[in-house]
């Protein structure tokens, strides 16, 4: 863990204009303006990457007090000679690493932004190697999944208590610091750190939460900003929950339509909505394991979070048929033990989403409430059932209002229209956000539409790769009702 010290002071190819209906706009000056230093050194993992640290206030109302190390990590520009700045990516998550991404997985980006742009990124405060937020193994171990009553609705009241106050012995001041706002002003102090005068940034997922953020706080800064699977913060709780549902359970009939017409699809002919409820059935019976861990039991809750995560990318989706084969009710399982059953003793470990909870406000007043919840996600979901959202709730049950960085709709007055690129099917951040988010941009966004499946589009799709490297490197923007057409799963 980085340490807190005091200071004096303190998401391809190139198409044609028609493949996307591309239009330019003018660009934005960008003279380098002074910063503090990144000393850049040799990646222990892989030296041909810089890794560095920028030191920032823990409190940005306080600049001259507390302060961290943010974890970055840069490749230069392929092509000096070619070189129009820095492209600073956030990672999603919460809770995904940056520096790890530039490390190890900058194919994430095209060559030709790999050849134009130095690749920055960074673990958001309180994650990663950026100060973690860090807890009690055994408290994070007790907090449920589902909740089944009033009794238990108030031991997790309690537990969540217990859980924070140890949160934030264990990681000192910047617990109660790690909501996006203040990322944002990180994010500020790292583009004047790396000397650039506006910011080129591509957001994915959580990491669109950030690039948002900025750009209302710091508009005339954004040369160019992409938001990739869009998160939509203007959301209370039932909006939330209610989106996510629709989301999901789309996500899953888009799968059992593959599963029909696709020959790589072991369940091809099978009823897979009868054997998924039968599995259903077993999970809450406590009868059903897991063909991957044969000793631990599934819920209920974990049987739709496991599914719902091979929706992420078409290529799982062959997994995913198998997964669900290997459950056939005909197998019954001889023993089985639920993974909450460990004990952890006096373990600690990190826990990034500390930083959603300061983020996001999902009062819930009682277990009448919460059972309502969840009466009005299962009609939406019938199959899914339980999307992964529903355990945000339950998470952030009890946090102190108000929270760091509450939902609000976007106030965005950029020079530069964003960019939102978003899948219709995606099954994580739905395109019901999308939309949203960019209803709330106006003429300060426009949206550009993957016609087809999974978590994401720029490596997808090369459609989509081409039209945002155009105007990530030239400021092109696409076209209102620009779209990109679906590319088949694989058989």
């Amino acid at each position: 863990m980085l340490r807190v010290r005091k200071s004096a002071v303190g998401w391809a190819v190139a198409l044609a204009l028609t493949a996307t209906g591309l239009a330019p706009v003018s660009p934005a000056a960008a003279r380098p303006q002074p910063g503090p230093a990144i000393d850049w050194r040799p990646c222990p993992r892989d030296a041909t990457a810089e890794c560095g640290t920028l030191s920032l206030p823990v409190d940005w109302r306080r600049p001259g007090g507390e302060r961290f190390d943010l974890a970055l990590a840069r490749r230069t520009a392929t092509d000096p000679s070619a070189r129009t700045g820095v492209l600073v990516f956030g990672p999603g998550g919460p809770g995904d690493s940056g520096v790890d991404r530039v490390v190890t997985g900058s194919s994430r980006f095209s060559a030709e932004l790999r050849r134009r742009f130095d690749i920055v990124s960074f673990d958001p405060r309180g994650t990663g190697r950026s100060h973690p937020v860090v807890c009690s193994t055994d408290l994070l171990a007790r907090q449920p999944q589902l909740l089944a009553d009033q009794a238990q609705f108030d031991a997790t009241l309690a537990g969540n208590a217990l859980l924070r106050a140890d949160c934030r012995a264990r990681t000192g001041p910047l617990y109660d610091h790690v909501d996006t706002t203040s990322a944002a002003r990180d994010l500020d102090a790292v583009r004047a750190a790396l000397g650039e005068r506006q910011l080129t940034f591509h957001g994915s997922s959580y990491g669109t939460l950030l690039g948002q953020r900025y750009a209302e706080l710091f508009p005339h800064r954004v040369r160019a900003m992409v938001l990739e699977a869009a998160m939509d913060h203007s959301l209370g709780i039932r909006a939330f929950l209610d989106t996510q549902a629709v989301t999901a359970e789309g996500a899953f009939d888009e799968f059992v339509d593959w599963c029909a017409r696709s020959t790589g699809c072991v369940l091809k002919g099978r009823d897979i909505r009868e054997l998924w409820a039968e599995l259903h059935g077993r999970a809450a019976g406590g009868t059903l394991t897991d063909p991957d861990r044969p000793a631990v039991a599934l819920t209920p809750f974990e049987l739709s979070r496991l599914a719902h995560k091979k929706l992420y990318e078409t290529h799982w989706w062959p997994e995913l048929a198998g997964w669900i084969a290997r459950m056939d009710p005909a197998t019954t399982p001889k023993t089985a033990s639920s993974a909450d059953d460990r004990s952890t003793g006096d373990a600690v470990a990190p826990y990034p989403f500390a930083v959603f909870c300061q983020d996001w406000s999902l009062p819930v007043r009682d277990y009448r409430e919460y059972a309502g919840h969840l009466r009005r996600m299962a009609r939406l979901a019938p199959d899914l059932r339980y999307p992964p959202a529903v355990f945000a709730p339950v998470t952030c049950l009890g946090t102190p209002a108000p929270v760091a960085n509450p939902q609000h709709r976007l106030r965005v007055r950029t020079d530069v229209p964003l960019l939102l690129a978003a899948t219709v099917h995606d099954p994580a951040s739905g395109y019901n956000w999308a939309t949203n988010v960019a209803r709330q941009l106006g003429g300060h966004g426009v949206l550009l539409t993957y016609q087809g499946w999974g978590h994401g589009s720029y490596t997808t799709s090369p459609c989509v790769g081409g039209a945002v490297d155009r105007y990530l490197t030239s400021l092109v923007v696409p076209r209102p009702g620009a779209s990109c057409p679906a590319i088949e799963p694989p058989s």
